[in-house]
């Protein structure tokens, strides 16, 4: 059982969803406690649904106050007649409960911490669920019904509301619902977030070190120098006098030619360097004056401190590539055009970032080009004026200044072959930069229209938004795009692999910047090393649901270390898989813990006499093909087949298995009754699984009756004609 689903599994995340809010509901009754699971549900699929990362275990302070004052009074509707719900109190017994059974994940918030914050935000719900600005379409339509006496359970008269609302007839407040209508177009909601592969960074002392190297932090140092607080005078129009520009280009060795300017404008590695300690805070101007930030003093005198700042604050400049006036240098199509700080930059080093090898000049350069066609109108790429070389002078000429700052080496060598083989798929291409995709459609939250909603309603609140249906230029574009980009994808291979090309990656440095950022975001950005002092179900649950094999044996083998001796480490392991109560995790668990190990499948085989990972341990086995059924005994059979239908049932719920019952028939029947007989350690477990097998014969004489009855109406014989 994973915690984490792409948006298009959505199958999947229902039949765990669902199995989460049974137990939570069981788990509530035996200890006592009212909660509504109605919320639960919500909660879920708010992670699930309304946030970047989707971690349905990981909850900080953010996600809390998010989910109470904001999801629940958009999604969750409370008729007039009907108790107020309470959102605060279900989440705390929620967030109790996936401690309770380690599914939180360790890198949120602890226990402690994520009550206090519920707690902090609890005052403040009941404002926000009767703030009608806050509700969702759907909301504000079923509650406007309901207080005006219409049954919302009844469609007809849903229909006949329908009606008179588009009709004009129904009152209503305009200015609200003018409110949500704009809401909703402001916020097209979160975008998925494409996991990343796990990175390995050096400690601060490593990174501080590399950073005291980088030539920009001694320019930005030097800067702030000269500035100093006594001041330096600028010209009336704010900027650098020539005699202390040319006196700054020999101090900083920016490169500018100062031999014909006549202004310091046209110095533009200079003027990208000023602007850049201005944003960083590290000078300002006051009445005429550049001065040096006395507050930044200690960022300047800590490498790495002065170097983060200086990452973020790159990617702030309103435009990193500076353009000399009468020079070569004009106005940057990669910034006029598409804009490169808040759309491609940020994409190239999230592409950039947690590559296993380095990343090709032409395919990153082909990638920025293929996220410019998908935004222009057809006339403009259609007559090539846009200038891509340019544009492509300008994102070397970026690639340069990061270089110069530290965040990524560049090198010659030849491409890896998977770039070459991705050249060819016109999706992956799109993916490299971050262009939504044909199969990105399931990827968006949903609007105000929710699931199951009577299709008069859905209409109503459709004739409430905004028309967003494809004009006759947009398909021809597209149609256009599909000619051209098998061409465009084989003269990107054959330069993959005819030579040597200009690689690219991020640094250390790079890395640490770019992690911190996503992280900010809300997204997953997993280290190895980060785990080390999780618990042992914490960091066997976030290895299977995010990690790859190699990363996951570092991380294991950090974790190991740290818990001192190793047979002791794996045992505490061990007993996380075995109070795991879900079947489906714990196999899931112990496939990476012994993935992960040398003498992992040493282990697997000595866990097959376990009295409670038995089935866990046969069942892996089987999977690995290390055990045929013909190397089973009987007892360990029966012991198979009970493992195969509780996982069957925590998969599928259990409507999946009476179907599969219903279907299979007696041959299922006999495997139900096997299953039961068993001994299987998990007893709750086969107290489902008994339930079941008394309920399915019921329901299957049931389904045979109507069977026979409609024969017999349809055929008029009597009997008609039985199934089987």
């Amino acid at each position: 059982m994973r915690m984490i689903f792409n948006p298009a599994e959505e199958n999947e995340y229902r039949a765990v969803r669902g199995l989460l809010v049974h137990r939570f509901e069981q788990w509530a009754r035996e200890n006592g406690i009212d909660a509504d699971p109605f919320v639960v549900e919500a909660a879920l699929d708010y992670r699930h649904l309304g946030t970047p990362d989707g971690r349905l275990g990981l909850w900080d302070q953010p996600h809390i106050e998010e989910f109470l004052l904001d999801w629940v009074p958009w999604t969750v509707t409370v008729l007039p007649d009907e108790e107020p719900v309470d959102a605060p109190g279900t989440l705390r017994c929620l967030l109790r409960y996936l401690d309770d059974v380690h599914l939180a994940d360790p890198r949120g918030a602890s226990l402690p911490e994520v009550l206090e914050a519920v707690d902090a935000a609890a005052p403040r719900y009941a404002a926000a669920m009767a703030d009608r600005s806050l509700w969702g379409l759907a909301k504000f339509w079923i509650t406007t019904a309901a207080e005006q006496g219409v049954d919302v359970h009844d469609e007809q008269a849903l229909q006949d509301f329908v009606g008179r609302a588009q009709g004009g007839e129904v009152p209503y407040d305009p200015e609200v619902l003018q409110t949500i209508v704009e809401r909703h177009r402001r916020s097209s909601g979160p975008v998925r977030s494409e996991p990343q592969l796990p990175v390995a960074l050096p400690g601060d002392d490593v990174l501080r070190e590399q950073a005291g190297r980088s030539p920009v932090l001694w320019q930005l140092r030097q800067l702030a120098e000269w500035a100093g607080r006594d001041r330096r005078t600028l010209t009336g129009s704010g900027r650098l006098r020539l005699s202390d520009a040319r006196e700054l280009v020999e101090r900083l060795n920016t490169g500018d030619d100062t031999d014909a300017v006549r202004s310091s404008a046209d110095l533009p590695r200079l003027n990208l360097l000023v602007d850049w300690a201005k944003t960083a805070r590290l000078i300002r101007v006051a009445k005429g004056r550049l001065y040096a930030v006395a507050k930044a003093e200690p960022v300047l005198n800590d490498p790495l401190a002065l170097w983060r700042r200086a990452f973020d604050a790159f990617r702030e400049l309103p435009s990193p590539v500076r353009r000399g006036r009468g020079g070569r240098y004009g106005e940057s199509v990669l910034f006029v055009e598409y804009d490169m700080c808040d759309v491609v930059l940020p994409d190239v080093l999230a592409t950039l970032y947690s590559l296993p090898y380095p990343m090709p000049w032409p395919g990153l350069r082909d990638s920025v080009h293929l996220a410019y066609r998908s935004g222009s109108p057809l006339e403009v790429f259609a007559t090539d004026s846009i200038g891509f070389e340019q544009a492509d002078d300008d994102l070397r000429t970026v690639l340069g200044v990061l270089e110069d700052l530290g965040a990524i080496e560049c090198h010659q060598g030849m491409a890896d072959p998977v770039f070459a083989d991705l050249a060819m798929s016109e999706n992956d291409l799109e993916g490299w930069a971050g262009i939504p995709t044909e199969d990105d459609d399931d990827l968006e939250t949903p609007s105000g229209i929710l699931p199951g909603m009577p299709t008069g309603l859905a209409g109503l609140l459709n004739d409430a938004l905004p028309d967003e249906t494809l004009s006759g230029d947009a398909l021809l574009r597209d149609a256009q795009l599909d000619d051209e980009d098998t061409q465009r994808a084989r003269k990107l291979k054959s330069e993959l692999s005819s030579g040597p090309v200009e690689l690219i990656r991020l640094t250390d440095l790079g890395t640490d910047s770019v992690r911190r950022r996503l992280l900010a975001e809300g997204r997953d950005a997993p280290l190895i090393g980060e785990l080390a002092q999780a618990s042992p179900a914490g960091v066997l649950g976030v290895l299977a649901d995010h990690y790859d094999p190699e990363s996951a044996r570092a991380e294991l083998a950090a974790w190991i270390a740290v818990h001192g001796d190793r047979s002791a480490a794996l045992e505490q392991l061990v007993h996380a898989v075995r109070t795991m109560p879900f079947r489906t995790r714990a196999e899931a668990m112990l496939d990476v813990l012994v993935s992960s190990l040398d003498d992992g499948e040493l282990l697997l085989r000595s866990l097959r006499s376990d009295s409670w990972l038995a089935p866990t341990a046969l069942s892996l086995l089987a999977r690995r093909e290390i055990l045929t059924p013909e190397d089973l005994t009987e007892p360990e059979s029966l012991l198979m087949v009970a493992e195969s239908l509780l996982q069957l049932c925590e998969a599928t719920g259990a409507d999946g298995v009476r179907e599969v019952l219903r279907q299979q028939g007696r041959e299922a029947e006999e495997a139900l009754r096997a299953a039961l007989a068993s001994g299987h350690p998990d007893r709750e477990g086969l107290a489902d699984l008994q339930a079941l097998a008394e309920r399915v014969p019921r329901e299957r004489k049931a389904h045979v009756g109507l069977v026979q009855q409609r024969g017999h109406r349809e055929n008029g014989r009597r009997g008609g004609r039985r199934r089987r």
